[in-house]
C-alpha cells in the first residue's frame, strides 16, 4: 500500500529522519521529518500551469503549529488554533526566504508549501526541523527547485559555537549569561541563502565564524536530502523559461536613454514618475502584438531597471543618489517630539523615517505568550507600522501582516541585548514604530530611533544600538559591489538585504536574505566589515541628541517601586479572594502586583501613593521588632491598663505600670480610646502577649527617656 523511503543520520547529538511515501501521498511533495521526539510534516504542491499577467513567483509558505504536538489545548473560547501566532508567521517568513531565490528564474506557477508541526519534544524547536522538511519536500517534488539547502541553529558558549542547542537553552538568553547567540542560518553546499540571529554584543568575527559553522554543520543533511531524492523523486517537471530575449531587446531599445535619465534623479519621488514616465515611452512604441505580452513586458521593464542600476554602479562606483558605496545618507535624530508620550524620537535617514514612541507600563500590561513550549509573560514589545503614505500610495489598511511582524521583531533582537534587567527597571516597556516615510531600511531606522525613544523615556539602556542594511551587487563575471545603507530601490533590484545592528562593542542581530544562489565568506566579511563602519557613524549622529537614558521620567509616566516579602506572607498580602489587595489599591491610589516569588511591584505618578501602599504592605507581613518604638492607637481601657493597636493589626497591653512613673494612676484619667500614643515595644511574656511601655517614650517627641531623677530618689 505504502512505498516508502526513509533515511537516517546522526546530527547535533540527535536522530535526525527523513521519510517519504506514507503521509499526504497526493501532494507534489511529503516529507516527515523527525530530529529527537519533534516531528514535522511539509507539502509541496504547484500548479502546473503559469499564473498569466505576473512579473513575479507566487510562493506562498505557511507554516503551522498545532497544540496538540505538546498534548496542549488552546485556550480562548473556541478552543481551536485561530490566526497565525507571531512564531508561525516568523517561521514562514524564515522558510520562505532560503528556498525562494532558488527556483528556476521565470517559474511563476502558484506554489504552496505547508509545514506542520506533528509532535514537539520541547527539546528540538520544530523551525529548523521544518525547514529541513520543506527543502526535502521541494527536492522530490518535481519542483524546478534548485535546491536542496540545509539549516542548522547555531549557539556561543563559553567561546565555542554549538549546534541546535536545546530549546531551553534559547528560551530567554537574557537570563542565561554563559549563551550570548541564537543563530539561524540555511544554504546550499556551496553558498550561504539566509541568517537570522540575536546576539549579545559578539565580534563581526564571532558572527561570521557561526554563520560558516552553520554553513558546515548542515552539510550531512544536504547530503541526506540528495539521498532521499535519488529513491523518491518525482520525473523533473517539463518547464521551459519563457524565452523573453526579442522583447527584451525591443524594450532595451526604446527605454535606455530614458531609464538612465530617471535613475539619475536624485529625489525618490521625482525618480519613480521618471521611471513610470519612461515605461510609458516604451510601452508606446510597442506593438499591439507585443502589448499583449503583459507579464513579460513587466519582466523586461525589471530586467532594463536592474541592468541600468546594477551597471553603473560596478562602472562608476556611484549610486542613484549620487553617493559612494561606503557612504551613510544624512542623519537627523530629535527626542522629546510629542509632549504627553512617555519618550519619543523622531529619526530620520535620508528619505527614510521613523517616529517611535515609548510606553512604560507595569506588570498588568506584560503580554502573555502561549506557545508550545509552554506559557511565559513578555515585558518588552515592540510594534512596527507601515501605512501607505510612508511611500507615497493610498494603499490598504489592516492588521499587521508578515512584513510588519517580520520588521518588528528584527528591530525586537536587536535591542534586547541591551535592556536592563527586570529587577533593575521593573516596567513593562512598550515600543510603537510609526514608519512616516520610506525608502530602504526602515527596519533599520526602527533599531536607531527606538534606542533614542527609549533613552527619552529614561529607559537605563546599557548602551545605544545602530543599525545599517548592506546590499550588494554581483555580475556574472564575479565583480561586485557592497553596499552601505541601501535604497529601496537597490534593495528591489539588488542580490542582498543584509541588516546589521549593534552598539560601539559588538553586533546584536544580523538579518541576511539573498536573491541569488547564495555568497562567499569574502563578500560575508567585507559586508560586516563596511556595517560596522556605518554602524559607529550613525551611533555617533544619534549622541548628538541622546547619549543615555534621562534621570527623571516623564511626569505622565507611572513609577514603580519594588518590595521583596516571604512566600509565606503571600497570602496575607492578598487576602481572601483578592479582598486585602484591592483595598491596597483602592485606600492607596496605587496599582499593587505580586507575583510567586514575593515580588510585589507599587505603580504610580504620585510618590505619596506608593509609600501608602508600601506602609499598608509593611504593615501586613512586617513583625515587630523587640525595642522599637511604634505609633498606636488605643482601642480599649481596662482597669489594669490599656490595649494599644500599634503594628498593623496587631494589639499589646500597656500595664497601668507602663503607663505612667506615678503610683495609682487610673488608666481612664490618662488615656482615652480612639487616642494615639507612643509605645516601646518591650517583649513578650511566656504566653506570646505583647508588654508595651508609654512611659519609658517622651508623648511628644516620640524619643525615649529614662527615669525622672525625683522618682530615682524617693525610690531610694
Amino acid at each position: 500500500m505504502f512505498d516508502i523511503v526513509r533515511k537516517e543520520i546522526q546530527w547535533g547529538g540527535e536522530t535526525l529522519t527523513l521519510e517519504t511515501g506514507k503521509v499526504a501521498r497526493q501532494a507534489d511533495g511529503a516529507v516527515v521529518a523527525t530530529l529527537g521526539e519533534t516531528t514535522v510534516l511539509a507539502t509541496v504542491v504547484y500548479e502546473k500551469q503559469p499564473k498569466v499577467g505576473l512579473d513575479f513567483f507566487p510562493l506562498t509558505v505557511h507554516y503551522q503549529e498545532k497544540y496538540y504536538a505538546a498534548g496542549k489545548i488552546p485556550g480562548g473560547f473556541f478552543k481551536r488554533e485561530a490566526k497565525p501566532t507571531e512564531k508561525e508567521v516568523l517561521t514562514s517568513r524564515l522558510i520562505d526566504r532560503p528556498i525562494r531565490p532558488l527556483f528556476v528564474p521565470g517559474f511563476k506557477n502558484e506554489t504552496q508549501v505547508i509545514v506542520t508541526v506533528l509532535s514537539h519534544d520541547l527539546e528540538n524547536d520544530p523551525d529548523i526541523v521544518g525547514m529541513i522538511a520543506a527543502s526535502a519536500a521541494l527536492t522530490i517534488s518535481g519542483a524546478p527547485f534548485l535546491g536542496p539547502i540545509g539549516a542548522a541553529r547555531v549557539g556561543f558558549t563559553n567561546g565555542e559555537y554549538v549546534l541546535n542547542p536545546k530549546v531551553e537553552d534559547m528560551a530567554k538568553l537574557l537570563d542565561n549569561p554563559d549563551q550570548r547567540l541564537n543563530l539561524v542560518v540555511a544554504g546550499t553546499r556551496d553558498a550561504v541563502m539566509m541568517v537570522e540571529s540575536e546576539a549579545y554584543e559578539l565580534t563581526e568575527d564571532e558572527m561570521l565564524g557561526a554563520v560558516m559553522f552553520g554553513h558546515q554543520q548542515m552539510q550531512p543533511v544536504i547530503d541526506m536530502i540528495i539521498g532521499l531524492a535519488e529513491e523518491a523523486a518525482k520525473e523533473p517537471f517539463d518547464f521551459q523559461p519563457e524565452d523573453v530575449s526579442a522583447l527584451y531587446a525591443r524594450v532595451k531599445e526604446l527605454g535606455e536613454e530614458p531609464m538612465r535619465a530617471a535613475f539619475a534623479i536624485l529625489d525618490k519621488q521625482d525618480r519613480q514618475a521618471a521611471i513610470s514616465a519612461a515605461r510609458e515611452t516604451i510601452l508606446a512604441g510597442l506593438s499591439d502584438e507585443e502589448k499583449e505580452q503583459e507579464g513579460a513586458i513587466k519582466t523586461c521593464f525589471k530586467k532594463l531597471e536592474s541592468e541600468v542600476l546594477r551597471g553603473d554602479v560596478i562602472a562608476t562606483g556611484r549610486r542613484i543618489d549620487g553617493r559612494d558605496t561606503t557612504t551613510v545618507r544624512p542623519i537627523s535624530s530629535e527626542v522629546g517630539v510629542l509632549p504627553r508620550t512617555h519618550g519619543s524620537a523622531l529619526f530620520t535617514r535620508g528619505e527614510t523615517q521613523g517616529l517611535i514612541i515609548t510606553t512604560l507600563g507595569t506588570g498588568d500590561d506584560e503580554q502573555i505568550i502561549d506557545a508550545l513550549e509552554g506559557e511565559w509573560r513578555e515585558r518588552f514589545l515592540l510594534h512596527y507600522n507601515f501605512p501607505p503614505y510612508s511611500v507615497g500610495e493610498a494603499g490598504r489598511m489592516g492588521p499587521p501582516g508578515r512584513r510588519e511582524v517580520g520588521h518588528g521583531k528584527l528591530a525586537w533582537r536587536a535591542l534586547q541585548a541591551v535592556l536592563p534587567a527586570a529587577t533593575d527597571f521593573p516596567y513593562t516597556i512598550r515600543i510603537v514604530s510609526e514608519i512616516t516615510e520610506s525608502n530602504g531600511s526602515s527596519s533599520m531606522a526602527t533599531v536607531c530611533g527606538s534606542s533614542l525613544s527609549m533613552m527619552d523615556a529614561g529607559v537605563p539602556l546599557k548602551a545605544p544600538v545602530a543599525g545599517v542594511a548592506m546590499g550588494l551587487i554581483l555580475q556574472e563575471d564575479g565583480q561586485f559591489a557592497v553596499l552601505t545603507d541601501i535604497l529601496g530601490d537597490e534593495d528591489h533590484l539588488g542580490d542582498m538585504d543584509f541588516k546589521v545592528a549593534g552598539t560601539d562593542a559588538g553586533i546584536t542581530t544580523m538579518q541576511m536574505d539573498i536573491k541569488v544562489a547564495g555568497i562567499t565568506e569574502a563578500i560575508m566579511k567585507q559586508a560586516l566589515a563596511q556595517a560596522r563602519d556605518g554602524r559607529m557613524h550613525i551611533l555617533g549622529e544619534m549622541s548628538k541628541a541622546l547619549t543615555e537614558g534621562r534621570q527623571e521620567f516623564s511626569v505622565h509616566a507611572p513609577r514603580i517601586e519594588t518590595m521583596q516579602i516571604a512566600t509565606d506572607k503571600i497570602r496575607e498580602v492578598i487576602g481572601s479572594g483578592g479582598k486585602v489587595i484591592r483595598g491596597i489599591v483602592e485606600e492607596s491610589g496605587a496599582k499593587v502586583d505580586i507575583n510567586d516569588d514575593g515580588v510585589i511591584k507599587i505603580a504610580s505618578p504620585d510618590g505619596a501613593a506608593i509609600e501608602k501602599a508600601r506602609a499598608m504592605i509593611h504593615a501586613i507581613v512586617a513583625e515587630p521588632e523587640v525595642g522599637q518604638i511604634y505609633t498606636g492607637k488605643v482601642v480599649k481601657i481596662m482597669d489594669f491598663g490599656a490595649f494599644v493597636n500599634y503594628f498593623g493589626k496587631r494589639d499589646g497591653l500597656v500595664h497601668i505600670s507602663q503607663m505612667t512613673w506615678e503610683r495609682g494612676a487610673n488608666p481612664k484619667d490618662l488615656v482615652k480610646e480612639g487616642q494615639e500614643v507612643k509605645v516601646k515595644l518591650l517583649g513578650f511574656d511566656d504566653r506570646g502577649k505583647t508588654r508595651l511601655s508609654m512611659k519609658v517614650v517622651d508623648q511628644a517627641t516620640g524619643e525615649e527617656i529614662q527615669k525622672p531623677e525625683k522618682e530615682e530618689a524617693v525610690e531610694g
